[in-house]
């Protein structure tokens, strides 16, 4: 369980505008390699916060409505070019508020703390297993002359998911973890075959062995939880023929209504946001009924089983790779399950 490690703690963060001060924004110049997160953090302002509204502000001047030119000027939400005049207890007044956060190791240093940001999940139960792992690692593809392999992927948008999910109130369980890899913020992640199964169990390496294994840690946490809200979401990377670019999908067992919702509500949150962040492009990814995936079909919490791209197709490497997508696709999904519990 991600709770096993944590430190109360309080941060304060800047809320809205300056009020009369609200002169103008800040005005950056990206630079060679940055995205929109690493801009963010550069000028000091939380990534997770303000992701959606820096593409609102700046989504004339992003390439895909998701990178940053280089060379080009990008304002940056939140943050104010002159507030001189303001009083120092007018500051403190008007745009600090006390927010509680927490700090869990796993996310690695950088990315530890967690910042409230709602109760809206508070009681939730969501258990999240990244596919492969420990001695296996999944699809494998080349990229920039180097390897890489699924589940490194798959389990940095879990992490991503896990730190969105936690932000809204839920109890989460990262089932497949690596307590040494925390979210990486690179193109190209490193692989090994460390992780291990909640608690701290051996992965097998016989293919049935894991995928028992897995469904057995769940159901297991699943009736100790009895009686509470419970979700389970499995996270994989996709591996097809070279020139096969795929789009997200999302699978359910065929007689769960629940599974089902879950699995629709992700898939509607995703053709919203292609909508308005890539207009001209058609979303093709589906929600379909796949029981005959082992997890689908022998684990008790409701379920979907999502297939993040095509691992081996250079369009998908790109929203596999970035890791500006990857917090986009962890942020998506994260929407998606808030849209899955609050439309009951």
């Amino acid at each position: 369980m991600v709770r096993c490690s944590f430190i109360f703690g309080f941060t304060f963060l800047l809320i809205g505008f300056l009020g009369s001060a609200q002169d103008s924004l800040k005005t950056v110049v990206a630079e060679k390699g940055d995205g929109i997160l690493s801009l963010l953090r550069k000028n000091g302002v939380s990534p997770y916060e303000y992701y959606d509204n820096f593409i609102a502000l700046n989504i004339q001047n992003l390439r895909d409505s998701v990178h940053l030119y280089e060379g080009r000027s990008y304002q940056i939400p939140g943050v104010i070019d002159s507030i001189q005049k303001i009083d120092s207890i007018q500051i403190a007044s008007k745009i600090v508020k006390e927010i509680k956060s927490e700090t869990f190791d796993i996310f690695g240093e950088k990315h530890k703390t967690v910042v409230e940001k709602s109760k809206r999940l508070k009681d939730n139960v969501y258990y999240l297993v990244s596919g492969h792992g420990g001695p296996d690692p999944g699809a494998m593809a080349v990229y920039a002359n180097t390897a890489i392999a699924e589940d490194e992927y798959a389990y940095d948008i879990t992490l991503r998911l896990a730190k969105e999910l936690l932000a809204h109130g839920a109890t989460v369980y990262i089932i497949i973890r690596d307590e040494d890899d925390g979210i990486r913020d690179d193109r190209i992640l490193e692989i090994d075959r460390d992780e291990v199964a909640y608690p701290d169990k051996t992965i097998p390496l016989n293919q049935v062995a894991r995928l028992k294994q897995r469904v057995d840690i769940v159901n297991g946490l699943y009736r100790e939880h009895k009686g509470k809200y419970q979700r389970l979401i499995v996270t994989h990377v996709d591996s097809r023929s070279v020139g096969q670019n795929i789009d997200v999908f999302f699978y359910h067992h065929e007689k769960s209504k629940n599974g089902k919702k879950l699995a629709e509500s992700i898939h509607k949150t995703f053709k919203a946001k292609y909508k308005k962040y890539q207009p001209n492009r058609t979303y093709s990814g589906t929600f379909e009924d796949r029981t005959a995936l082992y997890l689908v079909k022998k684990t008790h919490p409701a379920m979907t089983f999502i297939e993040i791209g095509n691992i081996k197709n250079s369009k998908d490497q790109r929203r596999i790779l970035d890791p500006d997508n990857r917090q986009a696709l962890a942020k998506w999904i994260g929407e998606g399950v808030l849209l899955d519990f609050e439309a009951k």
